[in-house]
C-alpha cells in the first residue's frame, strides 16, 4: 500500500474490529496484557509459558475472547526497564514480526505504551510512532497493510493522542517509500521523529508526586504537563499500583535524575510525602502545590506552596512560576 492511516480511538480494545491486536509482554502481565492473558488461558493453560523473552515474539489466534483475528505478543524488557528507546524498539519490531506472521493483515490495534505508569506521554506516543515509521521507512511492515488503530481507553488522552498524529502527519496518513516516505512530512515532524526514543534520556525532565488517582487527571494532564512541556521539560510521574518488587527504587532514580521535581500536597498523600522528602535529601529543587491549604502536614507548613483554586489557575501559576527557575 502507498498510504497508511493512523488514527486514535475512544473504546474497549476487546471490541474493536482489526486483523491483530499488539500486546507488550515486559516479563509481567499488566493491564490489557493481563486481561488477554487471562482469558486466554480459559482456552489453553499454557499461554503464559508461551509468552514471549525479551526481543522475541508470540503470534496466537484470538479465539474470538477480542474482535481481532490475532493476538502479537512482543517481548519487552521489565516495566521499569521499559523506557523511551525501548517504546519506540517495540513499535519497529511489532510492525516487523506482523510481516512475518501475517502478511496479509491490512488492519492492527494497539495500545500507547510509557504514559500508563509515568513516562511523559508526548514523548512515550512520538517515540511508539517512530519506531513504526522505521519500518515503514525501511518496508519491514506487512505488504497490504492500510490501518493502524491506537485504542485508548481515556477520551482525554485519545483526544490529546490524536491531536499529536495530526501534527506529524498531514491527514493522519504515514506514506510508504512507494509514495514517497517523509517527503510529505515537515521538516519539524522529521526531526521529532528522528530523535523521539533515541535522545529522550539526555532531555530536561521534571519529576511529579502527586496521587495517581482518577480525580487528579485533569490537574495532571492539563495544569501540570501542558506547563511542564512548553517550558521544555519531560513531565514524568509514578504509578507505585504499576510496578512489582521495588518500585521505590524506580521512584528514587527518577527524582535523582530529575532536574527539578514538582509535588502536589493535596490530600496529604504519605507517598507524595515520602518523595518530597527523598527530593528535599538531595537538595532538589521543588515546587509544591495544594489546594487547600488545610491539606499540609509537618514541615511542608512552613515551606513556600502555590495554592490554586482550578485547573486554568495551576496551569497559569505554573507556568509563571517555571519561568522563575534557573535553568
Amino acid at each position: 500500500m502507498a498510504e497508511i492511516k493512523i488514527r486514535v480511538l475512544h473504546g474497549d480494545a476487546f471490541q474493536i474490529k482489526a486483523d491483530v491486536l499488539i500486546l507488550k509482554y515486559a516479563q509481567f502481565t499488566y493491564g490489557l496484557d493481563r486481561d488477554v492473558v487471562n482469558k486466554l488461558e480459559t482456552i489453553d493453560s499454557a499461554t503464559e509459558a508461551k509468552l514471549p523473552k525479551v526481543g522475541g515474539f508470540y503470534f496466537s489466534n484470538s479465539h474470538h475472547i477480542t474482535n481481532t483475528d490475532h493476538l502479537l505478543f512482543i517481548g519487552v524488557p521489565p516495566l521499569r526497564q521499559f523506557g523511551y528507546k525501548e517504546i519506540r524498539e517495540f513499535g519497529r519490531k511489532a510492525l516487523i514480526s506482523i510481516a512475518s506472521s501475517k502478511p496479509q493483515a491490512e488492519t492492527l490495534l494497539m495500545t500507547i505504551h510509557g504514559p500508563g505508569y509515568g513516562l511523559d506521554e508526548i514523548e512515550a506516543f512520538e517515540s511508539q510512532l517512530a519506531g513504526i515509521l522505521d519500518s515503514i521507512s525501511q518496508h519491514d511492515m506487512p505488504d497490504q497493510l492500510k490501518e493502524i488503530i491506537f485504542i485508548e481507553r481515556s477520551q482525554g488522552r485519545a483526544t490529546r493522542l490524536q491531536n499529536i498524529v495530526n501534527n506529524l502527519f498531514p491527514e493522519s496518513i504515514i506514506s510508504t517509500q512507494k509514495k514517497g516516505g517523509l517527503k510529505y512530512i515537515t521538516e519539524a515532524s522529521v526531526e521529532t521523529l528522528r530523535s523521539a526514543g533515541y535522545s529522550s534520556d539526555s532531555k530536561k525532565r521534571a519529576f511529579v508526586a502527586m496521587p495517581f488517582a482518577n480525580e487528579f487527571d485533569d490537574c495532571y494532564h492539563y495544569g501540570i504537563q501542558g506547563a511542564v512541556n512548553t517550558a521544555g521539560y519531560l513531565c514524568e510521574r509514578a504509578d507505585l499500583s504499576s510496578f512489582t518488587g521495588d518500585v521505590m527504587e524506580w521512584v528514587k532514580k527518577r527524582i535523582s535524575t530529575a532536574d527539578f521535581i514538582i509535588a502536589d500536597l493535596t490530600t496529604a498523600n504519605p507517598n507524595v510525602y515520602l518523595e518530597v522528602g527523598y527530593a528535599w535529601g538531595l537538595q532538589k529543587k521543588t515546587i509544591l502545590l495544594v489546594k487547600d491549604a488545610n491539606d499540609l502536614k509537618f514541615d511542608t507548613r512552613g515551606q513556600r506552596c502555590l495554592p490554586y483554586s482550578s485547573i486554568k489557575d495551576l496551569e497559569a501559576k505554573l507556568t509563571n512560576e517555571l519561568k522563575e527557575i534557573e535553568m
